[in-house]
């Protein structure tokens, strides 16, 4: 069976995908599995060690093609803070709880738990329920392939926090 031996990180690969795999969150975290692609491609993901696949990120099969790593929608819940310090303090909560986490903007994101989003309601969060890929932050001690850096898929608005302070009188964060 044909073997994809090395994932190529987001971004650091431009070939013409042979194909598309689309994996949740707990298919992503592989070291040795069989896999197919959307248009029926067959291989063995084959490893040193188990690796985070994040969206994007290549999968190098031997014969010198890319299978391209999609991340699969699933039901998240979306959380929002009324200000940046009671975001922190949501954080930490979820911290606290060892819950994998996704940054997205002013938002947070978790995958749905009754019990969390009703801690993060008490807590005086907004959370909404969504449908979303979920790509969570790796930690300090996550292993293997991780990237470092975060970006954005371009939807038209801006949505960014500054490094000082706003006090518009009305407790909701400025939106520039």
């Amino acid at each position: 069976m044909l073997r994809a031996t090395k994932v190529l990180a987001a971004g650091d690969w431009s070939a013409t995908p042979a194909d598309t795999v689309v994996l949740d969150f707990d298919d992503r975290h592989r070291r040795r599995v069989s896999m197919t692609g959307v248009r029926g491609l067959e291989f063995l993901l084959d490893l040193a060690e188990p690796v985070a696949l994040r969206h994007g990120d290549g999968l190098a099969l031997e014969d010198g093609r890319v299978v391209e790593v999609s991340a699969a929608p699933e039901p998240l819940a979306e959380i929002r803070a009324q200000n940046p310090d009671h975001m922190i303090r949501i954080a930490w909560h979820l911290g606290n709880r060892h819950l994998p986490t996704q940054m997205v903007g002013r938002r947070l994101r978790i995958r749905r738990d009754h019990v969390i989003e009703e801690m993060l309601r008490g807590l005086g969060a907004e959370v909404m329920q969504i449908e979303a890929a979920f790509d969570p932050e790796g930690g300090a001690y996550a292993q293997g392939h991780s990237h470092g850096h975060s970006h954005s898929h371009g939807h038209g608005h801006h949505d960014h926090m500054h490094d000082h302070d706003h006090d518009h009188g009305h407790g909701h964060w400025r939106r520039h």
